[in-house]
């Protein structure tokens, strides 16, 4: 079984003009063979700029057009991948995992994944810290996604989101900036599609609420 990581990162507004502005956040470079080589280099390589609308097809990995990985890793069903931050996530908000199985006649090196193919693997909970939500990937220099032990062969896009929240209480504060069993992965969803300006888990207060629902769909376990 073969993926290639495909990054799409996720954060929050630092102002109204975010892009202009570029604030510096974080990006997902490497799963341990070096920066950029099984990860697609992304469009905030140097300036670590988020992305706030959720409606753009840089949602999905957050590339330029006709952006490829160098190398293909291989892992197996009921391995994991784990992604570099940089530098280590300093905001608040859920790390989530999602694939997409590659189309006949496509290659991992170059599908770009569009369409109604993608489902989640990992959607990472809240806890309640001093009366507050958290999330355990706060000021984590690395994240691991484990990979279903049912996923039918094939190749895959492996695309790694975070979802900054600390400043998501108005609509386009939070940004987002990729051998098997015999499993049927499901739902299936589209970037974009998946999410909505408005969701509960993009628009919404961490700082006055006890509870957060993640935005897209239901993991899928296999």
């Amino acid at each position: 079984m073969k993926f290639s990581a495909a990054i799409s990162v996720a954060f929050a507004a630092e102002a109204v003009n975010a892009a202009a502005l570029q604030p510096r956040h974080y990006t997902f470079p490497s799963t341990g063979s070096g920066s950029w080589t099984t990860v697609r280099t992304t469009v905030n390589q140097y300036s670590n700029a988020g992305l706030s609308d959720v409606s753009s097809e840089q949602i999905r990995c957050y590339t330029a057009s006709g952006q490829r990985a160098p190398q293909i890793q291989k892992v197996s069903a009921g391995g994991s991948v784990t992604f570099t931050a940089s530098p280590n996530i300093f905001h608040q908000g859920p790390i989530q995992f999602y694939m997409a199985k590659v189309p006949a006649g496509q290659t991992a090196a170059t599908w770009d994944g569009a369409g109604q193919v993608w489902f989640k693997t990992y959607s990472e909970p809240a806890q309640l810290l001093n009366g507050g939500l958290s999330w355990a990937s706060l000021n984590k220099g690395s994240i691991t996604a484990n990979i279903p032990e049912n996923l039918p062969s094939g190749d895959y896009l492996l695309r790694i989101e975070h979802i900054a929240l600390h400043q998501a209480s108005n609509a386009g504060g939070a940004q987002c900036v990729s051998g098997g069993g015999s499993g049927t992965p499901k739902p299936l969803v589209s970037f974009p599609g998946a999410y909505n300006a408005d969701d509960p888990g993009i628009k919404i207060n961490i700082y006055s609420t006890r509870s957060y629902q993640a935005p897209g769909p239901a993991v899928w376990t296999g």
